[in-house]
């Protein structure tokens, strides 16, 4: 079995390419088949080559593309095939929303809806009520005593985000018990 180099490909690629007559005994296509190979790498598309000759030859043909070739490709396949630009990837910026139609005059206006997760910060305390406040924070938090107290010492600090309404009285009044001020937002 021999094995070819993704350059000796391409060669032969564009060798039979640029000639389409070329018989199976013409001196081009025999010089391919003695070339050797480099191993088989990921970006290598001859080991997954298609059984299919009609895709192995589009695909010959669009790895030969420049790059403004390929992005003329992909836009008219897009007109084409009637498929959307959708931003890709983890880098593409936040699609602009698009701009409310006016309300119509018939309906009423939509209730404002009600917030149902809200933050916690700590804004002050009481300085003969530090030491419970470091503890509440500390059992609270699940942080160390040591950073219970700065956390507690850097006043006003937000504790938590994301609390439902009831659990974060619950921590309010139990901060309040203690001789602290927590906001709710």
């Amino acid at each position: 079995m021999s094995s070819f180099s993704a350059p000796g490909i391409r060669y032969c690629a564009r060798a039979l390419w640029a000639s389409p007559r070329t018989s199976l005994a013409s001196p081009t296509l025999i010089s391919c088949q003695h070339q050797q190979r480099a191993p088989a790498r990921r970006w290598d598309s001859t080991a997954a080559a298609s059984s299919n000759p009609k895709i192995a030859t589009i695909v010959d043909q669009i790895s030969q593309l420049t790059l403004l070739e390929t992005a003329d490709l992909v836009s008219n396949l897009k007109t084409r095939l009637s498929i959307p630009d959708m931003p890709m990837g983890g880098f593409a910026a936040p699609a602009a929303a698009a701009p409310a139609p006016p309300p119509e005059e018939d309906e009423p206006a939509p209730a404002v809806a009600e917030k149902t997760l809200f933050t916690l910060t700590l804004k002050s305390f009481e300085a003969t009520a530090k030491p419970k406040i470091i503890k509440e924070i500390k059992q609270m938090l699940g942080l160390s005593l040591v950073d219970s107290k700065k956390f507690v010492e850097s006043a006003p600090k937000m504790m938590k985000e994301g609390v439902p309404k009831d659990e974060g009285e619950k921590i309010m009044e139990t901060i309040k018990g203690l001789g602290g001020v927590v906001v709710m937002e």
